[in-house]
């Protein structure tokens, strides 16, 4: 490697919202994440429900208030 071309690298400490601490290499010092492996539905095999369908219903609703 070239002398004082390169980033700093950081042992860094990446920190969930759910809880979970990972530790990693990275040229930042501190990072933070909404999700991770330990919560993310693809990992756990639990499925989050999104209200999907009030989601629809209000835009119709406010798409037929419009139109009046």
């Amino acid at each position: 490697m070239k002398a004082e071309i390169h980033p700093k690298y950081h042992k860094t400490k990446i920190e969930c919202a759910c809880g979970a601490v990972f530790a990693v290499g990275s040229t930042k010092e501190k990072m933070t994440v909404e999700i991770c492996s330990n919560c993310h539905p693809f990992y756990t095999g639990k499925e989050k429900l999104v209200d999907a369908a009030g989601r629809v219903e209000k835009f119709k609703s406010r798409a037929a208030k419009a139109k009046k």
